[in-house]
């Protein structure tokens, strides 16, 4: 027999746990890429959400600044302005730091 059609023949059996491997990295890719980092931002939103204080300065996800007037367990009040608005606890987005405390 030939000797290239042998190596030819054994090239084609490859282990199937070797041609598993460049499946399982982009599995691990796009955990490390993707996945971590979304949880490490849910982790400190939910630390944001849990602080929240009766007079912080706040900005709702949808734009909304105001101060916090009262909390509830899911609800919070804020007042904009001349207004009264009730949203609830998750859609604060972010704490507006007063210019005094920015040092």
């Amino acid at each position: 027999m030939n000797p290239i059609v042998t190596i030819l023949a054994q090239a084609n059996g490859t282990n199937p746990i070797v041609s598993a491997i460049p499946i399982i990295a982009l599995m691990a890719i796009f955990y490390f890429v993707l996945i971590v980092p979304q949880r490490r931002q849910a982790k400190a939103h939910e630390a944001l959400v849990s602080a929240l204080q009766k007079g912080d300065q706040v900005v709702t996800a949808g734009g909304l600044i105001g101060e916090i007037t009262a909390l509830r367990d899911d609800q919070v009040t804020l007042r904009s302005g001349s207004s009264s608005v009730v949203v609830e606890r998750t859609r604060i987005a972010r704490r507006l730091v007063p210019p005094a405390a920015e040092k």
